[in-house]
């Protein structure tokens, strides 16, 4: 099938495009950030659209002074101490993998 060159919109653009603005003017010291970082990297890695988004991560990723590598070890440990989103009530921060 050829390509027609033409991005994709993720259906989770919209809500992403809110908790990536919030990622912008937050700071990398609560383990809430850099689990939210780490899972919009993981959406958004060889997606074919989102080039806002993926810029604004990339963006972060410079502002925090990490690699991709920093921020998988330091939210693999956050993990393993528990689910970080278990730890806020609010129902729009649950866990969404998907």
């Amino acid at each position: 099938m050829p390509s027609t060159g033409k991005e994709q919109q993720h259906p989770q653009e919209k809500r992403d495009r809110a908790a990536v603005d919030r990622l912008l003017q937050a700071q990398p010291d609560a383990p809430y950030n850099l689990a939210e970082l780490a899972r919009l990297r993981i959406r958004y890695r060889g997606f074919p659209g989102a080039k806002e988004i993926q810029t604004d991560l990339d963006k972060i990723m410079q502002q925090w002074q990490l690699t991709e590598e920093q921020l998988f070890e330091q939210t693999r440990q956050i993990h393993d101490r528990g689910l970080v989103y278990r730890e806020r009530n609010n129902q729009d921060d649950r866990e969404d993998w998907s």
